[in-house]
């Protein structure tokens, strides 16, 4: 196959296809635009070392914030694995966003409920507002990209039938 499409640009970002360097997925055959790839595999790393640090650690954020530490941590470190999990999806995910949109969806779906939650906790005065900055890191810088992957997904499917 060659590396050019019929446009005569290459469609794999100057990778020669399938030579190792890309796991076996021939990047000639990719429908998507890289930034997906790379947003999903941050989106991975990021999600896999939070869900770390606060099983390892599950007290420091409320540390740093200078609140109160729950009463069972370890409902902490619950959330630190489901986080982790996500991280493994979405590095899945980055394989092929358009085949995986579901796994993205999910994650848009926590990353925009997650925040109103928050919200909600509290406005009711159950969750110090200090915490809040974890919203920002952990939910909205991910929306934009989540979103804009996934219209991308479906317009691809669109496009195909």
């Amino acid at each position: 196959m060659s590396e050019r499409d019929s446009s005569g640009s290459s469609g794999n970002g100057g990778n020669g296809g399938s030579d190792g360097r890309d796991g076996g997925y021939n990047s000639s055959e990719r429908t998507h635009p890289r930034w997906m790839t790379w947003t999903l595999y941050a989106a991975g790393a990021y999600n896999l070392a939070w869900g770390a640090f606060v099983i390892l650690f599950p007290l420091a954020f409320f540390r740093w914030a200078g609140v109160a530490p729950p009463n069972y941590p370890q409902i902490w470190q619950c959330l630190g694995m489901v986080v982790g999990v996500y991280g493994v999806g979405y590095a899945i995910a980055a394989r092929d966003p358009f085949r995986h949109w579901p796994i993205i969806f999910v994650g848009l779906l926590g990353k925009l409920l997650g925040p109103i939650g928050f919200l909600q906790t509290a406005a009711r005065g159950d969750w110090p507002w200090a915490l809040g900055w974890l919203n920002v890191t952990n939910d909205l810088i991910w929306l934009a990209p989540f979103a804009l992957i996934l219209r991308a997904a479906y317009r691809h499917s669109r496009a195909a039938r």
